[in-house]
């Protein structure tokens, strides 16, 4: 059967180097998208890509999104943090479409921490018997320029609960790479990759690299849980968005963070991004 894959966040960090790799594999595409205005001039230039509208707080959007489909890609929407409520309906309807490949972006660590959204995604995928490859990725190097990114350009400030504990960072367009190869090759179905970037920093180190990198005096301001969980709920963040992300900080204290595997090497067949390519590749981000 010949693919056609639907990459559910096709505009995201993830998602869209994950269909630019699909592209350049000529493998036919749906670009599932909440904002269809966006996704679409995104896409235009791409002839294998189609756009379909999905969100998965409205089923009416589950038909038309799968249909032709064999093989589906998804990142937790980070506002989404209730998996039964949230995302459940989408994955019975999975069920009934004999999908043949879910690839699910979960969270390095995931086994150990079951309260964590990524956990209990991956149980209900278990749960059901859907054929899955699971991609568990350290923390995003992205979160710098899209979460954090206020502090860093407003305040030259990582203003990050994570304590002087380290962090084995990975490049999105590594895992999106990964995804789009899991997808293609057989030999990683039912399988649980757990990747991450080629070493473990704290974010004193990430503000020295990025001083050196933009050019610009970047500090670790080192906050504490609660007051960064106060300042981002101050911020109009949505109350269970910013639960998660203390979850997850907390969780990085406590040393899970920084475990390194070659796993993103061997899947990609070369060394992943380094901390140092990425401010280079994003630095207007934070100019």
């Amino acid at each position: 059967m010949t693919n056609k894959i639907l990459v559910i966040g096709g505009t995201g960090n993830i998602g869209y180097p994950l269909v630019q790799y699909l592209n350049q594999h000529n493998v036919p595409t749906v670009a599932g998208a909440h904002n269809l205005a966006k996704a679409t001039q995104e896409f235009q230039e791409y002839n294998n890509v189609e756009v379909r509208h999905f969100d998965f707080l409205d089923s009416s959007t589950f038909e038309t999104a799968l249909t032709g489909v064999n093989k589906v890609f998804f990142v937790r929407p980070p506002q989404l943090a209730n998996p039964k409520k949230d995302m459940l309906p989408f994955l019975k309807y999975v069920k009934t479409q004999n999908i043949e490949q879910i690839v699910f972006i979960s969270l390095l660590g995931v086994e150990k921490n079951p309260m964590t959204p990524h956990h209990q995604i991956e149980q209900m995928i278990v749960d059901m018997d859907l054929p899955y490859t699971f991609i568990r990725p350290s923390f995003f190097m992205q979160n710098l320029n899209t979460t954090h990114q206020f502090d860093i350009k407003e305040n030259h400030d990582l203003f990050i609960p994570a304590g002087n504990s380290r962090t084995s960072f990975i490049d999105t367009r590594d895992i999106g790479e990964i995804a789009g190869i899991a997808l293609l090759d057989d030999k990683y179905l039912n399988q649980k990759l757990n990747i991450t970037g080629p070493m473990a920093l704290s974010y004193h180190e990430i503000a020295q690299i990025m001083t050196k990198v933009l050019g610009t005096p970047i500090t670790y301001s080192q906050p504490s849980l609660w007051k960064f969980r106060k300042v981002m709920l101050q911020r109009g963040m949505k109350k269970d968005f910013v639960n998660v992300m203390v979850m997850l900080y907390l969780i990085t204290q406590l040393g899970n963070a920084k475990e390194v595997t070659d796993t993103a090497e061997k899947v990609l067949g070369h060394e992943p991004k380094t901390i140092e390519n990425y401010i280079q590749d994003y630095q207007e981000d934070f100019k």
